[in-house]
């Protein structure tokens, strides 16, 4: 839940809007079994969001995903359309994790080389978590400097010691696990409520082309290219988004 900068919350929540951000299984402070092995799928964190939504208003709710939670978001709109009623996603692409379609740009080589060769911290030690963190957000251009705080509470949210638990929260490992099939890229045209697609310029690990496709892909979806952003959303950035987002 964290993904999602305390700025854009506000800024929505003071347009009007009842804002909720949770964690998906295994990370944060939801229930962790093993998240290197998880025995879910990604249609059952999509069914997760759409009973949190129902939980809260019997109303359409408008569904909002970042990264691998613009994954899910996609598949709980597809899957359940009467649930939402409007559709944001951000620094995302229209494909599950592992090959990518031939007309969709894959992640920098360069970029994802550097991530890999680095030596990875001791992920009990909480000071040494936010100081790769700070390395990882340099590699990937996001705000080198903000990403130790921010790394600080993921940390501090994470339950128990278990360095691969600490891992899975920091790095998104857990995911990239999931049987996230059949395809969903090509059900994309079925999506018929407002969409917004919200991307980095300089993202590297999803390069524009994955947003671009999607805002292509869906029916009279708005596409919002960030010039001066990469994974993260800058905090110059959050009135934009915000007012784009209230807008749907």
């Amino acid at each position: 839940m964290l993904s999602w900068p305390d700025e854009l919350c506000t800024a929505l929540a003071r347009g009007g809007r009842h804002v909720v951000s949770y964690d998906l299984r295994d990370s944060g402070t939801s229930t962790t079994i093993d998240p290197q092995n998880p025995a879910y799928t990604l249609r059952d964190l999509a069914a997760d969001a759409v009973g949190l939504a129902r939980a809260l208003d019997d109303r359409p709710a408008h569904l909002a995903g970042i990264g691998v939670g613009g994954l899910v978001a996609q598949v709980a709109a597809l899957d359940h359309p009467d649930a939402f009623s409007a559709l944001t996603l951000v620094g995302t692409r229209p494909l599950a994790p592992g090959p990518v379609d031939a007309d969709l740009p894959d992640h920098d080589k360069a970029t994802m080389a550097r991530l890999f060769s680095r030596r990875k911290p001791d992920w009990s030690d909480r000071s040494a978590v936010a100081e790769y963190a700070a390395g990882t957000a340099d590699i990937l251009g996001d705000d080198p400097a903000a990403a130790p705080s921010l790394a600080a509470r993921v940390w501090d949210r994470t339950p128990g010691a278990q360095p691969a638990v600490h891992m899975a929260n920091q790095l998104g490992m857990t995911f990239s696990r999931l049987d996230c099939r059949p395809r969903w890229r090509e059900r994309l045209a079925d999506l018929a409520l407002p969409a917004l697609v919200v991307h980095g310029r300089r993202d590297p690990f999803f390069p524009v082309g994955n947003g671009e496709a999607l805002a292509r892909e869906i029916p009279g979806a708005r596409l919002l290219v960030l010039e001066d952003a990469s994974r993260a959303i800058p905090d110059a950035a959050t009135a934009e988004v915000a007012a784009a987002m209230l807008s749907l």
